[in-house]
């Protein structure tokens, strides 16, 4: 599997916000968001390739059963299959975050972190490219895939990246295309931005939508914590 990092942690984001977790970051993404802040694991995906045992290997160096298996797009990862079966088999807690575009199969997956694509993710062609941009924006909204993911995961949460009331409303009709009742507390709304400054000017939508529908709110503690820098 091509690898962008692998680092250990305290989650910085969902449910299990605050949990040393391992991250194994997969490097390579089919989409294009305009906002990436992991763009060396998508829009120029580096990393080495690594066998399995070596990445188990450093996942064990540390004392979590937690894991997490992110990118770029980590469904889209060679060998994820194979990798996510050999988590299990050693009895980690597995948490995919994972943009909801590809299937997840017979896959173990303990939380499926799903963060559907909203349309502030859409590049412009002068950005990406015509091809990436109209690329992105076919790809980035799959209801059926991503009620094959409620429906086969042994947990979920639907996570959406919030900046203005248009991204609120286009996220709630994200949630009705899956087709099956999502409880509120599944569904976590966090800040845009990459800087404590930027993502404060959205807290007031994101608590106001909250309190008014039951939704949580998920602050991204990692930037709090260590700013926007890799290996966090």
């Amino acid at each position: 599997m091509r690898i962008s990092e692998i680092f250990y942690s305290v989650q910085g984001e969902g449910s299990l916000t605050g949990v040393p977790s391992v991250f194994v970051r997969t490097s390579g993404c089919n989409l294009r968001c305009t906002w990436c802040d992991t763009p060396y694991a998508s829009w120029q995906p580096e990393g080495p390739e690594m066998t399995l045992n070596a990445i188990m290997s450093e996942i064990t160096k540390h004392p979590t059963r937690h894991v997490v298996v992110t990118g770029g797009e980590p469904m889209i990862a060679k060998e994820i299959g194979t990798f996510l079966t050999r988590l299990h088999q050693e009895g980690k807690h597995i948490t995919v975050e994972t943009a909801g575009t590809v299937s997840p199969g017979n896959l173990h997956v303990d939380l499926a972190s799903l963060s559907p694509k909203l349309a502030n993710s859409t590049p412009s062609a002068e950005k990406a490219g015509a091809a990436w941009a109209e690329r992105h924006e076919q790809t980035r909204q799959q209801p059926a895939v991503l009620r094959e993911w409620l429906e086969r995961a042994v947990d979920y949460q639907l996570k959406f990246v919030i900046s203005s009331e248009a991204d609120l409303s286009e996220a709630q009709e994200v949630v009705a295309s899956i087709g099956i009742q999502v409880p509120a507390e599944k569904i976590l709304l966090m800040p845009e931005g990459t800087s404590m400054e930027v993502m404060r000017t959205r807290y007031d939508l994101l608590i106001h939508a909250c309190l008014k529908y039951g939704y949580r709110l998920s602050p991204r503690l990692h930037i709090e914590l260590f700013g926007n820098t890799r290996g966090t």
